[in-house]
């Protein structure tokens, strides 16, 4: 049976398309058949970090409008056969991407014998976002450690309790996992970022990773590889440990040198 899993946040620029690239890869590096698909129309970051921008003929929208089929618009990964991807339109506006034609996309892709479909969600609560989340079975909800960034995700959290498909139906809600991007020990000692447990405080979700802030990050992005690949690097660790914890392996996240006194707390001692 086919997973849906969203990738979303409240704020632009948490490290969603950067997930999104590296998530999908770690499951099919696990040996399950992946399609990661790009729904922010307009912008199509997607087939940058993948490093497959050149191979791109047909896009998402192209299929939406029957324009070529799916097996057409897919792009196989360089690296792994069983990782697919599916770039969004640059050319085309938001309303080309209506409910019915995502609705067939996803069916096809069931049909096809994908195990997880990833969906890369433009930022906050516009037309793309609703609809990357509306067919979700599981979500990874990105925040980077400010306050900004939290309280947006919370909003994306009641977002996905109101309009997923499972919430319309009444069926087993999405499940929801919190990702902590952008992550420095030592500011967070400082007090120039939140800890997890102040962003646990706000967002009380089951956290499924946390990212250490690297350059490895942006250097991937600029050679189209999914951080990922980056064997040995922190960032790689980290994502390889959430595909294994969202895959079921018991793997302890880090706690990475908690400060003795939250953000929260040293605001609240000032009251």
């Amino acid at each position: 049976m086919t997973h849906i899993v969203v990738v979303t946040s409240g704020k632009g620029g948490v490290g969603k398309t950067t997930t999104s690239a590296s998530f999908a890869t770690g499951l099919a590096l696990s040996g399950y058949k992946t399609a990661v698909i790009d729904f922010d129309i307009g912008l199509r970051n997607l087939d940058l970090v993948m490093g497959c921008e050149r191979r791109v003929v047909y896009d998402m929208i192209n299929v939406i409008q029957g324009d070529a089929n799916l097996n057409q618009a897919l792009i196989r990964d360089k690296h792994c056969d069983n990782l697919h991807v599916l770039a969004a339109s640059q050319t085309k506006d938001k309303s080309a991407l209506t409910d019915e034609g995502v609705a067939s996309l996803i069916n096809n892709m069931r049909e096809m014998g994908f195990d997880y479909v990833v969906c890369d969600s433009p930022a906050g609560i516009e037309r793309g976002a609703l609809v990357a989340m509306h067919h979700a079975d599981s979500a990874l909800i990105v925040t980077n450690p400010e306050v900004s960034s939290v309280r947006d995700s919370d909003i994306i959290v009641g977002m996905l309790g109101k309009t997923s498909k499972r919430a319309i139906e009444g069926r087993e809600p999405v499940k929801e996992h919190l990702l902590i991007t952008r992550y420095n020990a030592s500011r967070v000692a400082e007090g120039g970022m939140l800890s997890i447990d102040d962003i646990k405080s706000v967002l009380p979700l089951n956290v499924i990773g946390v990212v250490p802030e690297s350059n490895d990050v942006l250097s991937a992005s600029n050679q189209g590889t999914p951080a990922i690949h980056f064997k040995g690097s922190d960032v790689s660790i980290a994502y390889s440990d959430l595909v294994g914890r969202f895959l079921g392996v018991h793997i302890p996240v880090q706690t990475l040198c908690e400060p003795k006194k939250g953000y929260f707390g040293r605001f609240l001692g000032r009251l």
